[in-house]
C-alpha cells in the first residue's frame, strides 16, 4: 500500500512540474529514460530473470502474456496498413496495448483478490511474459516503427546496444546454465527495482494530458478495447482448453491479461517517439478505467 501511495505521489509531481512554465519538461523526461532504461531494466533483469528454473510446466501462464503481444502487434498492424495509420501509431498501439500491466497493477490486484496463492502465477506472467517482452521484442516494433526509411541495417545496431536487450540476453543465459544472482547484489537490486513504479509514474505525469480530443480519439479505445476485453476474452476462449477453468492458475492468467496498459510499454514507445501522448494516456487513463473492467472479469471468473 506505501509503494502505491508513493508511486502516486509521484505521478502527481510530474502533473505539476508538466504544468510549470519553467520547468524543462522534456529534459526532465530525457532524465528519466535514461535512469530507467540503462539502471532499473538492467537491475531487474539481473533480479529475475537468473531465478527463473526453465521447464514446460511454466510455459502455459507464460505463452498468454506472449500471445496476446504478437496478436496485438498482428492486428494493429494489419489494421494500420489498411487503413493507411501512421508508423508511429502503429508502433504504439503494438506495444503498449500488447503489454499488460502484470506487476504494479496487477500484484497487489491479484493478491487482493485471490489471495497470495495466485502470486507465484502471475510473477511467471511478468518476468517471463511482460519483462521479457518489454526488454525484447518491444524494443524491436520500437526500432522498426521509429526508424526512418532507407537504412534499415541500422535496425539491428539500435537493438544491441539498447542496454537492457545485452542484460536481457546475459540473464537469459543464466537462467539457462543454472547461474544465480550472486546473494551479495541482491539487496542492492531489489531498492533500484522499487524505483521502477513511481519513476515510471513520473515520466508518465510529465506527459499526461487529457482533454476532450482525446477521449474520442479512436486510437485510445483501439488500444484499451483490445486490453481490457479482446486480449483476456481469446486467453479465456483459448486457454481453457489447456487448463481447468476452476482453478487458480487459469483464474490469475485470464485476469492478469486483463490489466491495463504496461507503464514500461508506454515508456519504451515514448522513448522511440512512436505516439507519446497517447502512449501515456492508455497506460495512464487506462489504469483507471481498467479498475471497472478488472472487477467485472473477476465475478465473470467466478
Amino acid at each position: 500500500m506505501i509503494g502505491a501511495i508513493v508511486s502516486f505521489l509521484f505521478l502527481a509531481a510530474g502533473l505539476y512540474f508538466q504544468r510549470r512554465p519553467d520547468f524543462p519538461v522534456e529534459k526532465a523526461i530525457r532524465w528519466v529514460n535514461t535512469y530507467l532504461f540503462n539502471i532499473v531494466l538492467p537491475a531487474l533483469a539481473l533480479l529475475y530473470i537468473p531465478q527463473i528454473n526453465p521447464g514446460w510446466d511454466l510455459l502455459i501462464p507464460i505463452s498468454a502474456a506472449w500471445f496476446t503481444f504478437f496478436l496485438s502487434w498482428l492486428i494493429f498492424g494489419s489494421l494500420g496498413r489498411i487503413f493507411n495509420w501512421s508508423p508511429q501509431v502503429i508502433g504504439c498501439l503494438s506495444i503498449v496495448a500488447g503489454l499488460a500491466n502484470t506487476s504494479f497493477l496487477g500484484f497487489p490486484v491479484v493478491e487482493a483478490l485471490y489471495g497470495k496463492a495466485g502470486l507465484p502465477v502471475a510473477l511467471l506472467m511478468d518476468q517471463g511474459g511482460s519483462f521479457l517482452l518489454v526488454s525484447s521484442i518491444a524494443i524491436v516494433i520500437g526500432s522498426i516503427y521509429s526508424h526512418e526509411r532507407g537504412n534499415l541495417s541500422e535496425i539491428p545496431w539500435k537493438i544491441l546496444k539498447f542496454p537492457p536487450f545485452g542484460f536481457l540476453i546475459a540473464t537469459l543465459i543464466m537462467s539457462l546454465i543454472g547461474w544465480k544472482t550472486p546473494e551479495f547484489l541482491i539487496p542492492v537490486l531489489q531498492i533500484i527495482g522499487k524505483t521502477m513504479a513511481p519513476i515510471a509514474l513520473l515520466a508518465i505525469g510529465l506527459r499526461f494530458k487529457v482533454e476532450k480530443a482525446d477521449l474520442t480519439s479512436k486510437f485510445f479505445w483501439y488500444g484499451l478495447g483490445y486490453r481490457l476485453i479482446l486480449a483476456p476474452a481469446l486467453v479465456f476462449l483459448i486457454y481453457r482448453n489447456f487448463l481447468n477453468p476452476e482453478e487458480l492458475t487459469f483464474k490469475v492468467t485470464v485476469l492478469e491479461s486483463a490489466m491495463a496498459p504496461m507503464i514500461t510499454g508506454s515508456i519504451v514507445a515514448i522513448n522511440y517517439h512512436l505516439a507519446p501522448r497517447l502512449a501515456a494516456l492508455l497506460s495512464g487513463l487506462g489504469m483507471v478505467i481498467s479498475i471497472g473492467s478488472i472487477l467485472l472479469w473477476y465475478f465473470f471468473l467466478g
